[in-house]
């Protein structure tokens, strides 16, 4: 079947529709929805049952940017600064030093074990260097998994901000392959101008946004998340334009912004909330009918060897280099090793080599889909059973009491709370990005029916949930009791 002007819409919302309805039924059985949209795409391409004819990389990676582009933004906004700030060393490392090392390994051991050269090798390398949030979270949402001490936001941060590194080194290797008489030191400068020019202008374009949005007068509310859409893909193409790393921009951008007071913040967050969730199912579903399945299996036994030395040496190694002076715990560091799940960003990043017609890009297109298929199997299914294993997991029927004193320590000026929302509440049913807390918040979980559960900015608040909450003022707590509409006398333990 090929895509028309006239069907296109129908196939979409209809495999939109079953990605949505297959995604509910995935959680229970702690199976990243990434895999889900990803089989689900494959089954309707040309080798599967849809038999839909799509073979067109340009139009799979202009799909894959602007996702990228809301995925990224998306996750900007949800970060909290204050949960972020005590491991940003950490994750700065991770995200940059740590995907170099990821690089530099897997290209080696591609050079060794092929005959490809080694700009090739480092490519391939390269693409698969970084890591899939929404791969990690879904599956830690879904398990209610709280992570001890500082693992979750460190998590959170590399895999938000890793992606400009890997794109980076993509860019800077393909153009090595492609123009055989550049030398390596001469693409040096265009990894400094992109990462300082993104960041850079990423802060830049971030006061700048929150400035608009809060001073321009629309005349209707809804036409502020559109206002934000625009100032985004502003941020990422003028920082492209100069020479800057636009990935970096925006998430930078989307981060300042996030954790400063807007106009309407509520229903910024939460329309970017479901466009975000309606962009990584569109960009997995066109990455599934890109790939040919019958074309993979030639490359299964190389794909299955580097997808295991990807998983047990090159992240470990990356990991722990990079957090090498720091004070962590063993355990810790094997954790944050073991959740270096690969997504659809490097399968973006690999149409990148068959856009620009190298000799090896089919190959490298179809590797990186196979390793990144392998490392949600065998990682993203037992994130919950290592957490645990590793001891990393707080236990569902204590109180996590270490978290607590954890929380305290980091933020010795915080006042900690427990507010607990009766059945009456106007919360009850809510979003938490829906309910508006102030400003300098963090909920650390939730306890629900004696477990605890670690909340996102998609968790809906029920009846009877205990939040723990931690405010950086004495007026705090009323605040959010204010923005959950409880008494502020009786709720407050």
């Amino acid at each position: 079947m090929l895509l028309t002007i006239d069907n296109i819409l129908l196939i979409g919302s209809i495999l939109l529709l079953i990605s949505i309805i297959a995604g509910k039924t995935s959680y229970r059985f702690g199976v990243p929805t990434l895999l889900l949209f990803l089989t689900i795409g494959m089954l309707a391409g040309s080798d599967g049952l849809g038999k839909i004819q799509f073979n067109d990389p340009q139009i799979a990676q202009f799909i894959g940017i602007i996702s990228l582009n809301f995925i990224l933004f998306s996750g900007g906004l949800d970060t909290n600064w204050d949960s972020v700030k005590p491991v940003l060393k950490q994750g700065i490392l991770l995200s940059t030093l740590g995907v170099l090392l990821t690089a530099l390994t897997i290209g080696v051991c591609v050079w060794y074990l092929t005959d490809w050269t080694f700009y090739e090798s480092m490519l391939l390398g390269s693409i698969v260097s970084s890591t899939d949030a929404a791969a990690v979270f879904s599956i830690l949402r879904s398990k209610s998994l709280a992570l001890k001490s500082n693992l979750r936001p460190t998590l959170e941060l590399e895999s938000g901000s890793n992606d400009p590194m890997a794109y980076v080194l993509t860019i800077a290797f393909l153009s090595l392959v492609v123009n055989q008489d550049l030398m390596l030191v001469e693409i040096l400068p265009l990894f400094f101008t992109q990462m300082l020019f993104g960041a850079l202008l990423g802060f830049a374009f971030g006061f700048l946004s929150k400035w608009v949005i809060n001073k321009i007068k629309l005349d209707f509310e809804g036409l502020y998340p559109v206002l934000v859409i625009a100032l985004m893909f502003i941020t990422f193409s003028a920082t492209n334009f100069i020479g800057g790393n636009g990935f970096l921009a925006i998430y930078i951008c989307a981060v300042y912004i996030g954790n400063h007071e807007l106009i309407h913040k509520r229903t910024i967050f939460k329309v970017y909330d479901g466009i975000a969730w309606l962009m990584q199912i569109g960009l997995f579903l066109t990455l599934g009918l890109l790939v040919f399945p019958s074309s993979i299996l030639p490359y299964i036994g190389l794909g299955l060897l580097l997808s295991i030395l990807l998983i047990f040496v090159a992240r470990p190694i990356a990991v722990f280099l990079s957090l090498a002076f720091f004070k962590m715990k063993l355990r810790r560091r094997f954790y944050i090793s073991w959740v270096g799940l690969r997504g659809a960003v490097p399968i973006v990043f690999a149409t990148y080599p068959l856009i620009a017609g190298i000799e090896k890009a089919e190959i490298i297109f179809n590797l990186v889909f196979f390793i990144s298929v392998t490392s949600v199997l065998i990682q993203g299914t037992t994130l919950g059973i290592v957490a645990k294993w590793l001891h990393v997991a707080l236990p569902e029927k204590v109180k996590p009491k270490a978290l607590i004193d954890a929380l305290l320590e980091e933020r010795p000026k915080a006042v900690l709370r427990e507010l607990t929302v009766p059945s009456d509440s106007y919360a009850v049913g809510k979003k938490i990005v829906q309910i508006g807390f102030p400003a300098n918040t963090t909920i650390p979980y939730i306890k629900r029916n004696s477990a605890y559960l670690v909340p996102g900015g998609s968790t809906r608040i029920e009846a009877g949930d205990t939040l723990v909450v931690l405010c950086d003022t004495e007026d705090g707590p009323t605040k959010v009791c204010n923005a959950l509409r409880i008494p502020v006398t009786e709720h407050i333990d």
